[in-house]
């Protein structure tokens, strides 16, 4: 292991801010740039390392309860331009000669308001306090936008499909989980997502939720080397290739990169236990994982 900076608190905004802010300043090569904002005018804030030409994607925190992933997206930059900058190799990989054949970008949170929400509750977007006190009074598993939206049920892919089963399920309005909007790609944090792939010819993508140590690399006509990337994640980590949940098929951003841009993609649950999970998994979690998100950015 070459270096981890340990975070001992949650990621809020404040936090997020602060810990690429210093990143930005150790490792002056880091390309930092807002792919859009929230709702609440929150930045969504992407890192870029290496060859920008046909980049991965990593991206992380869709749903406001799973901010640790933030912390594995920061601690992996770090690490990674770390190696990049010292000319060094991690689990075998040759970090700098391989970033400037391929180079990564890193969005450590998607959601920004809904980290928010779950780590400080409604008072963090006051311009929707009373629609989330009307949903919840504790915040503490929200996993939606600031008006109640699941960004991961928001992507233009199967969506209609989607929507019936929502419906079914009687989920009928915002909600804290599993209400995906009233049209695709209606909320900002989406819009922003997807303006950044059609811009970027991503190499693949890398989506990170939690929790249960599982990986779906699968969804309509799926690219051989999603399954590749699936499996190859899978047996490093020590998780398992699994099918999500009916109610979560569609909609999602993974499902969106395969069936639409036709682009390999995965979706990686970490973790295991009850969202949000405790920051104490952090650290084992990420040395768990570490591996894989270093091999898999040249599979």
């Amino acid at each position: 292991m070459i270096f981890i900076n340990t975070y001992n608190a949650a990621p809020d905004y404040y936090l997020q801010s602060s810990a690429v802010d210093n990143l930005c300043e150790k490792f002056r090569f880091i390309r930092r740039f807002a792919i859009g904002k929230s709702l609440c005018g929150r930045k969504i804030t992407a890192l870029t390392i290496g060859n920008r030409k046909n980049p991965a994607l990593y991206a992380a925190a869709f749903h406001g309860m799973e901010w640790l992933n933030t912390l594995f997206m920061l601690s992996f930059c770090e690490e990674l331009a770390l190696a990049y900058r010292n000319r060094s190799s991690a689990d075998g990989v040759n970090v700098f000669t391989q970033l400037q054949k391929r180079g990564v970008t890193i969005i450590p949170c998607v959601n920004p308001d809904g980290v928010e929400i779950g780590l400080h509750g409604s008072e963090s977007c006051p311009r929707y306090k009373k629609l989330i006190d009307s949903i919840t009074s504790d915040t503490s598993s929200w996993q939606a936008n600031a008006r109640g939206v699941d960004l991961n049920h928001n992507f233009n892919a199967g969506w209609r499909e989607l929507k019936k089963r929502e419906m079914k399920s009687g989920i009928t309005k915002p909600s804290a989980t599993r209400y995906g909007g009233t049209r695709p790609f209606s909320e900002p944090e989406t819009v922003a997502l997807k303006n950044l792939c059609l811009k970027n010819r991503f190499s693949h993508v890398i989506a990170f939720h939690s929790q249960g140590r599982e990986v779906y690399c699968t969804y309509g006509n799926t690219p051989e080397r999603s399954v590749v990337l699936g499996e190859t994640f899978a047996k490093l980590a020590d998780y398992r290739v699994a099918l999500p949940d009916k109610i979560a098929v569609g909609g999602g951003f993974k499902d969106w990169v395969i069936g639409y841009l036709r682009t390999p993609a995965i979706t990686v649950e970490t973790g295991l236990g009850k969202n949000p999970l405790p920051l104490g998994d952090y650290l084992p979690e990420y040395k768990r994982i570490r591996r894989a998100l270093f091999k898999c950015l040249f599979v």
